[in-house]
């Protein structure tokens, strides 16, 4: 937890408010989550899944 709050601290997100900081670091957080979820979704379901690409 250390090295974590030391990158933060040295990083742009240092400077602000801590406020600020939880709603960068929740957005961070959301948006690698949701895309760990869709990779294990499609490793899942990608045999089974019908992809065209057309216009």
């Amino acid at each position: 937890m250390d090295v974590f709050s030391e990158i933060v601290q040295k990083s742009a997100l240092g400077i602000m408010p801590k406020a600020y900081k939880a709603a960068t670091l929740l957005l961070f957080s959301a948006i690698v989550t949701m895309l760990l979820t869709m990779l294990v979704v499609l490793l899942v379901n990608g045999p089974e899944m019908i992809i065209r690409f057309g216009y």
